[in-house]
């Protein structure tokens, strides 16, 4: 299991979230907008497509209403995403190889990106079980 606070790290949320019952009290209250921002802008170079997957996780016209904090289901969404993203660069031990591996087709995968897989808990699941036999020198 990844330490919840790397994942807390990716989303911005400071040292102040250090144990699971945190980052869950952080996702239950609904995560700032920031913290998604930051997602996107650690998986993607490119500011575009950070925006373009931003939107991916919470539609444009439902960003635009959003103030400052993400709903639940969009904070969970988040968390999800980071959670994998932290996994990668845990597994990878650099940050610009998680990345290029998150965004590449993956037979494992059924030739979808972990990126893409990762959106649904089920597909995150299987993405962490991937990561998991990558980390140990399993058969992949």
């Amino acid at each position: 299991m990844i330490a919840p606070g790397l994942i807390a790290e990716i989303l911005g949320l400071g040292a102040s979230v250090r144990t699971v019952g945190q980052l869950e009290s952080a996702v239950s209250a609904g995560l700032p907008k920031r913290a998604l921002e930051r997602l996107s802008a650690r998986l993607y170079v490119d500011r575009r497509e950070a925006n373009a997957y931003k939107f991916k996780v919470v539609p444009q016209a439902t960003w635009k209403r959003r103030t400052r904090r993400l709903s639940v289901d969009e904070s969970e969404r988040t968390e999800r995403l980071a959670r994998v993203l932290a996994a990668a660069e845990y597994v990878w031990d650099d940050r610009d190889l998680a990345r290029e591996w998150m965004s590449k087709p993956h037979r494992e995968l059924e030739d979808q990106a972990p990126l893409e897989v990762a959106r649904t808990e089920l597909g995150a699941r299987r993405v962490e079980s991937l990561l998991e036999k990558l980390f140990f020198g399993l058969p992949v």
